[in-house]
């Protein structure tokens, strides 16, 4: 049997993407020697996940706690890949999720900065996200807060390290599944209220004393990256944003992505057709949002994006009421994953020096 094209076209798109936020390079190598069927990535990604989640628990059984962290988190992230675009087969994508939240919660207290789950009231269920605090010392200052929101593929998880880079240097954060995301998607579709969903993250958080919602920022990558905009120009509590890589129309962008991403995002908007989609998908435009940001803003791009074009940030950049700092790597592609150890320490550092 040939090799599926589909197979090569999600590799090469995002291979990068895999090996930044946690995949192991060599079993990186050994998924693409072995899957050579669509149908089969999510099995064979999640047999991976397995081989770690089993590493994890003999670690447990001999005491290791941080050992079977450390392969709990990469367990999880791998059941995150055997999922992130396969929403059209249901049954497989809700097995691997469960087994990729179960994984992410048995690292959650050996884990540096360990992971709180909160769930967050809004719109008569829940925003499900987690807390991290820079410091175990109860009695530290309020931390800053860093609320990062994952694009239309991704999830709270994924962001684990880029997450990592902020605590380094600080700041508390936020990771968590908006409208349309992750756990959240099922009962709310990719919308707008990008206000009404942050104004419920910073109202939650208001009480708790480790955290400082007066000195807050929203960071995003990808779709993610149009959701922290308009976050910024809906939620005047906000005192900076980061959008990495996201575009300022989606409706041109959409057609142009692979057609997993498109069923993706037909599933996750809670549309009926493709059709239907594709439309929905020009409203999310950010020319009437743009004019209200009046927080400072990094936007971040790599010209090599095949899937967002720069030119989105260039709009961004010249339609906001406040300042804008556009920054493009020539040799970064989408979310600039080839190369981490550039923009994670610049948005990390950026945004701490923002919210002092």
């Amino acid at each position: 049997m040939s090799r599926d094209p589909q197979v090569d076209l999600i590799f090469n798109h995002f291979i990068p993407r895999y090996v930044a936020t946690g995949v192991d390079a060599n079993d990186m190598q050994r998924l693409v020697k072995r899957i050579d069927q669509w149908s089969d990535w999510c099995r064979l990604w999640s047999e991976e996940a397995q081989r770690h989640e089993h590493s994890a628990q003999v670690a447990k059984d001999l005491g290791r706690d941080i050992t079977a962290a450390e392969a709990w988190l990469r367990a999880a992230i791998y059941y995150h890949y055997a999922k992130h675009l396969f929403a059209a087969v249901p049954q497989e994508f809700a097995l691997a999720q469960s087994h990729m939240l179960r994984c992410y919660a048995l690292a959650a207290s050996h884990t540096p900065h360990p992971m709180q789950k909160l769930k967050i009231p809004y719109r008569g269920d829940f925003i499900h996200a987690y807390l991290r605090l820079p410091s175990d010392d109860a009695h530290a200052p309020r931390a800053a807060l860093a609320i990062i929101l994952p694009g239309l593929d991704a999830c709270k998880e994924e962001l684990h390290s880029w997450s990592d880079s902020f605590l380094s240097r600080g700041l508390a954060t936020i990771t968590l599944d908006g409208p349309g995301q992750g756990e959240s998607a099922a009962h709310f579709p990719i919308s707008l209220d990008w206000g009404g969903a942050m104004a419920a993250v910073l109202d939650h958080l208001a009480s708790n004393p480790r955290v400082d919602v007066n000195r807050a920022g929203v960071v995003g990558q990808s779709l993610g990256a149009f959701y922290s905009p308009l976050c910024a120009a809906l939620e005047p509590r906000l005192k900076a944003c980061v959008t990495n890589c996201g575009p300022f129309n989606f409706g041109p962008v959409l057609p142009q992505m692979p057609a997993v991403s498109q069923e993706v995002f037909r599933i996750r908007s809670h549309k009926a057709t493709l059709k239907e989609a594709l439309e929905f998908a020009h409203e999310l435009n950010m020319t009437s949002y743009a004019p209200l940001i009046a927080c400072p803003t990094l936007i971040v791009f790599g010209a090599g994006d095949k899937i967002i074009p720069v030119s989105e940030g260039t709009l961004l950049a010249n339609s906001m009421k406040g300042h804008a700092e556009l920054v493009v790597y020539e040799e970064g592609n989408h979310v600039c994953f080839n190369i981490p150890y550039k923009f994670r320490p610049l948005t990390a550092d950026w945004l701490k020096e923002k919210l002092q």
